[in-house]
């Protein structure tokens, strides 16, 4: 047989889409070196206000008058905020002004900045949500506390209405906003291709950038049909964690959230999918388990690249579990769908070449075609 033995690659022969602009880059490292192909289709940009007067002045502010506590919410807000005063020459500043200050963490990815940038976290949300950082804020005096909130791009969640409620001095910082896709081309394509099977996977990482894709989804007609991949286990929709996953889920969507809310975590979880024992699909075929990837087929713990012709017929051949399926069926899921029963049979034809013989593809006498599947693996 002409193929790769899967060593460590788990992800051989997998596409994935990382629906993220920040830090896309070292998750798709993570992956790359698995063996996956890896390309970003932000649905949402990230707008930094570095050099917003606003934010340089408040900052400037709580050096003056440090606050007593400090709400982080995201990440990538609490690090831009220590850029800015940076470029700005306030960071040495701003760091003696938070010395003393209670540092509060809406989830990991916020616990992670914080201490990045030198400090320690007090108290970390495990919920990742504003409600629970909200409780935790309402459980103790607050009566002329200063507090300065780091808000994320859509807003306060709320958080400075319950902090001036409870009579605190609040300073809101507003380090970055969300803004339009870079390429929105890109995100219609990453759409239309995890709909149609030329992707094993879209990740994500916050959740205004879940609910901006699923958007393009919709407007394109295609949360039908990545609801059923999705659902089969074809197509992984994976989530750093559970806010993040929200939108999915509202959505129907099924997903698999990392354990830990963290690149690193949800990086795992991908590679856990789809190596042996996880969560992708198998079946138990008369060659040994075999495993759809959108770029060929895993069989017996070998790797074989196909075109996509013929990762598209196998992969009918896969959902259909064992059932013959016509050769107008097949053909209707070949690329150009349509194509007539000479394109089909030149496919089964190029499958059966690339796996050299091997008997995974059975002809039905004046029926189609079908999967040698022996049971569910």
């Amino acid at each position: 047989m002409t193929s790769r033995t899967l060593l460590d690659a788990a992800l051989l022969g997998c596409t994935f889409v990382v629906a993220a602009d920040r830090r896309a880059g070292d998750l798709s490292n993570a992956l790359e070196r698995r063996g996956a192909q890896v390309y970003r289709a932000p649905a949402l940009s990230i707008v930094p206000n570095a050099d917003d007067d606003d934010l340089i002045r408040r900052t400037r502010e709580l050096i003056a008058t440090p606050p007593h506590i400090v709400v982080v919410t995201t990440g990538v807000g609490f690090r831009g905020w220590v850029d800015a005063a940076h470029e700005n020459d306030l960071a040495e500043e701003l760091s003696e002004a938070l010395r003393a200050t209670l540092f509060v963490a809406r989830g990991p990815k916020a616990h992670g900045a914080i201490q990045q940038a030198g400090f320690v976290a007090d108290w970390v949300a495990e919920s990742e949500t504003a409600a629970e950082v909200g409780e935790y804020l309402r459980s103790m005096p607050l009566s002329a506390k200063r507090v300065a909130v780091q808000h994320h791009g859509a807003g306060s969640d709320g958080l400075d209405e319950v902090l001036l409620a409870a009579g605190a001095d609040v300073v809101s910082l507003t380090v970055y906003r969300w803004g339009p896709p870079p390429d929105p081309q890109i995100v219609e394509r990453s759409v239309a291709q995890a709909a149609s099977g030329e992707v094993d996977g879209v990740l994500f990482t916050s959740a205004p950038g879940a609910a901006a894709w699923i958007r393009f989804a919709e407007r394109m007609g295609a949360t039908e049909a990545i609801r059923e991949r999705a659902a089969r286990g074809r197509l992984l929709l994976a989530a750093v964690g559970p806010i993040t996953a929200s939108p999915l889920h509202d959505a129907r969507l099924s997903t698999v959230i990392a354990e830990r809310g963290r690149l690193g975590s949800l990086a795992r979880c991908v590679i856990g999918y789809f190596g042996v024992d996880g969560g992708a699909p198998s079946l138990k075929t008369a060659a040994g388990a075999l495993s759809m990837r959108s770029g060929g087929v895993l069989l017996d713990g070998s790797f074989t690249p196909l075109s996509r012709a013929g990762a598209s017929l196998l992969g009918a051949l896969f959902d259909a579990r064992g059932a013959v399926l016509s050769r107008d069926e097949i053909g209707r899921q070949l690329p150009g769908a349509g194509q007539n029963a000479h394109a089909v049979e030149m496919a089964v034809t190029r499958v059966r070449d690339a796996l050299d013989g091997v008997d995974v593809v059975r002809t039905v006498v004046k029926r189609g075609y079908r999967l040698a599947v022996e049971e569910t693996a």
